[in-house]
């Protein structure tokens, strides 16, 4: 499944509306940890149907990093019936990542 941009206009629908869990990564260009994760997310995206990824620029879209207390980037927030289920900050692998969904 291919990851999907949210912005403070689709956030509701992508996210809080979302009938599976989404996994919402925050990140930037210019961080090198976020480039780093940015393939594996796409791995993941793609083995999985029963989780959403979505991805959140917080330079394009500051509201959202700061509703969501975004100091460090990479953040990745799973989010569970439209509420933040769990959280890791920082680079995550693949099994990383894999434990993360199954909390």
């Amino acid at each position: 499944m291919k990851e999907i941009v949210i912005t403070s206009e689709n956030f509701t629908d992508e996210v809080l509306h979302s009938d599976r869990p989404i996994l919402v990564d925050f990140w930037a260009e210019w961080c090198g940890p976020c480039q780093m994760l940015g393939p594996i997310l796409e791995q993941f995206a793609e083995r999985h149907d029963d989780v959403r990824v979505g991805k959140v620029n917080v330079d394009q879209q500051p509201a959202l990093a700061a509703a969501f207390g975004i100091v460090s980037i990479p953040t990745l927030i799973l989010f569970k019936d439209g509420k933040p289920a769990a959280q890791r900050i920082g680079f995550q692998s693949g099994d990383q990542l894999e434990q993360l969904v199954s909390e």
